[in-house]
């Protein structure tokens, strides 16, 4: 007689709600705990320091950004605030750790603030709805796009040396630099981790959808970058050139060292120069001079290898001037004339100037190791070498493409790296200059040829292959003859603006169903009392 009343459903308990023990109903399906989330995290936190070089195992990378994605899956934005320092600690306090014999405050430093961005990127990934699609995998792409770009620009005007690109120069996605650049080959990697995680997550028809779509991006798009950077660029000729690289000690300071041993070691190893090559290079600071280098003892002695070779050279010279110092690439020509010069612009931070000096010099003795900041440079980043039009960037600045897009824009046929890790004990910077090198040349179609007093010194050819690279720490000499190009592929055209914008754009559309939401809550009526 009486209609059967159900009971009234009891809420999730406070337990359920922190351990993320929800039903499946209310988390969504398939959703992990949060202890699972945060052990992914980890793991994609260590995928991430692992694929990074020297060892340049790119899968990872996909592998890792498909853990991240499910791990944020269905979170709350403080749990993803978490999830993000959980990845960002174990990658960068591992990538980085090299910093620790250069500075450990300095490493620490980097460390968190780094951390700090990739948390900044979990937070803006949309959270889910229950029993709706969750939307907000795609924007992950777009977001690690973003950081990418971030890190060219901050701190300091940018630190990318841990940049998940940097990973990528021997897989598939690399060959779609000429068209998009380092953010469009971070893009595709992560999308494709992205979409993994998504198939996995998704049901019927949706899961053949994100399928397809993942491997027409993957599989499609790369090959297209190859094809365009031939297209829109032309080889112009061949270039005999002689690579110095004199060896050492590595993981010593400049101040603890003779820079005129340097000196003296790289002139000693040009001697075994034969024939006329067409440009014979040095690396980043190897020819030391107090005040101007010109009519010194070391103009004259690079001077004299000029004329002898009928070649002209190249050299890293560094000028102290006043309180500061000049890091410039010169030009002596064939009859050892000073005919060119190109000086830094884009300076280390704690290596070739301290940021907020006055402060620092109270509280640290960091200053002592850098006792004088570089000055920076001004001009155009090519330059004019018997008849040919040469880009050149000084070793800091090949990890930033604005620098190279600069020199080839100017007309540079091929790009030129003097450039000095030296002062680093591992072969994490050498490497990490390597594959810059590498993404430079496919993102501008040039032959980029890299000198360094300690290694790697290399020969990288428009295609991004490595032809020829010299041992750590011993005395090198690398003969190899490069192809010269011209003409502007998209991306040396357009730069990251297009790429940035798009990555953007995809974000807020994945917040769309978010935001809708959120408007029809605001919106809605309160309903009328009884």
């Amino acid at each position: 007689r009486f209609p059967r009343q159900r009971a009234p459903r009891s809420p999730a308990s406070g337990h359920e709600r922190a351990s993320g023990t929800e039903t499946t109903s209310r988390r969504g399906r398939g959703r992990l705990g949060l202890r699972a989330s945060f052990v992914l995290a980890v793991a994609a936190g260590a995928a991430f320091a692992a694929a990074a070089p020297p060892r340049g195992w790119w899968p990872l990378v996909p592998l890792g950004v498909a853990m991240w994605v499910l791990a944020l899956r269905g979170r709350t934005l403080r749990q993803r605030a978490g999830i993000g320092a959980a990845t960002g600690l174990v990658w960068f306090s591992s990538s980085l750790y090299w910093l620790s014999d250069f500075a450990v405050a300095g490493y620490l430093a980097v460390t968190v603030v780094e951390t700090a961005l990739l948390v900044a990127v979990a937070c803006a990934v949309p959270g889910s709805t229950p029993g709706r699609p969750w939307h907000g995998w795609w924007a992950v792409p777009a977001l690690l796009m973003l950081l990418d770009a971030a890190q060219t620009a901050f701190p300091f005007s940018g630190f990318p040396l841990p940049a998940l690109v940097l990973s990528q120069l021997d897989g598939p996605f690399a060959d779609a630099a000429p068209v998009g650049g380092s953010l469009l080959v971070t893009g595709l990697a992560a999308a494709a981790g992205a979409g993994l995680a998504a198939t996995i997550t998704a049901t019927g028809r949706q899961r053949v959808v994100v399928l397809a779509a993942t491997l027409a991006g993957s599989v499609a798009i790369p090959p297209v970058g190859a094809a365009v950077a031939a297209a829109t660029t032309t080889a112009t000729g061949r270039l005999d050139t002689a690579i110095v690289q004199g060896g050492g000690p590595r993981g010593l300071r400049a101040v603890f060292t003779d820079p005129q041993d340097t000196a003296d070691r790289h002139l000693a190893v040009a001697r075994d120069i034969t024939a006329s090559p067409d440009l014979v290079l040095f690396p980043e600071n190897v020819i030391p001079s107090r005040g101007p280098v010109i009519g010194g003892p070391n103009d004259r002695a690079v001077a004299e290898l000029a004329r002898r070779l009928a070649a002209p050279v190249i050299a890293g010279v560094t000028e102290t001037q006043g309180s500061g110092f000049r890091n410039a690439a010169l030009l002596w020509d064939a009859r050892g004339q000073q005919t060119g010069r190109y000086e830094k612009e884009h300076r280390v931070p704690f290596g070739e100037y301290i940021p907020g000096r006055a402060l620092l010099e109270k509280v640290t003795d960091l200053t002592a190791l850098v006792p004088r900041d570089a000055i920076v440079g001004d001009g155009t980043a090519a330059l004019d070498v018997a008849g040919r039009r040469l880009g050149v960037v000084i070793s800091y600045e090949v990890l930033f493409a604005d620098r190279v897009r600069e020199a080839v824009r100017a007309g540079g046929e091929l790009v030129l790296v003097p450039t000095n890790a030296s002062s680093y004990v591992t072969d994490d910077v050498p490497s990490i200059e390597v594959a810059a090198a590498r993404l430079r040349a496919l993102e501008s179609a040039r032959s980029v040829i890299q000198a360094a007093p300690t290694g790697y010194s290399a020969v990288v050819d428009p295609d991004g292959t490595v032809r020829a690279l010299s041992p750590l720490g011993d005395p090198a000499l690398l003969r190899e003859p490069v192809t010269l190009r011209t003409g502007l592929t998209p991306y040396t055209r357009l730069g990251d603006g297009p790429y940035i914008i798009l990555a953007a754009a995809a974000v807020a559309v994945a917040w769309l169903p978010a935001a809708r939401r959120r408007g029809r809550i605001v919106g809605s009526p309160r309903p009328a009392e009884r």
